[in-house]
């Protein structure tokens, strides 16, 4: 599985990858670091699919961590108190990446906040670490680099990092929404093309920020 994204964030990495911090804020009676307390919750192995909106996909890849349906329900809802009317979340990554997903979507069982990949800690490509992981959605939703997690009423005023068209409210695969207003046969066609030059160009820069992190920016 490439390291793969929007162009701009091929030069963008996590400041911190030997440590999770995350943050609840948003509509919370608390703001808070929840780190340490994700640490502690129950872990789970999962073994899906991941579909990149762009065509490809990875067979049966195998995920470990924490689902965030008992994040939200043992930390986020007694630690944080959340708004009861809280039903958007956005999801925001250390290299300045967000997504959004609404928040009955992250409570599938399904969804998990991941930090191992295949019996291995999550490396750099790959979201280090800490990453959502959410196999009915495509993965731009699966957001890696995780470290903040902001609860709103409603997503009126979120605005994607990328084009507006090309992000979905919730982008499910088995639905194909791919993206906003454009139908989605018509985007597989535009995003094929795109699919070796973007994952060469995020290889090139990943193997350079590997030889020498001090040349790559570590935030936006």
């Amino acid at each position: 599985m490439p390291r793969f994204g929007l162009i701009p964030f091929a030069e963008r990495f996590p400041r911190v990858t030997d440590r999770v911090s995350l943050r609840v804020e948003g509509e919370v009676a608390a703001p808070l670091d929840a780190g340490a307390a994700l640490a502690r919750l129950p872990r789970a192995e999962q073994v899906c699919d991941f579909h990149c909106v762009t065509t490809w996909s990875r067979r049966a890849l195998h995920w470990s961590g924490v689902r965030f349906t008992d994040f939200y329900q043992q930390v986020v809802r007694p630690l944080a108190g959340a708004a009861e009317d809280a039903r958007f979340v956005v999801l925001h990554g250390q290299d300045g990446a967000r997504t959004s997903l609404p928040l009955e979507d992250l409570l599938a069982p399904d969804v998990l906040l991941a930090d191992r990949l295949d019996g291995q800690p999550l490396p750099i490509a790959h979201g280090a670490p800490l990453r959502l992981v959410a196999p009915a959605h495509y993965g731009y939703k699966s957001i890696k680099h995780l470290h903040r997690i902001e609860l709103r009423r409603s997503g009126v005023d979120y605005h994607p990092v990328g084009l507006r068209f090309m992000e979905h409210p919730r982008a499910r695969v088995a639905l194909e929404e791919r993206g906003q207003w454009l139908p989605g046969w018509l985007l597989r066609h535009l995003y094929r093309p795109l699919i070796k030059p973007t994952a060469r160009r995020f290889d090139v820069t990943l193997r350079r920020h590997l030889a020498d992190p001090s040349t790559m920016e570590s935030s936006p």
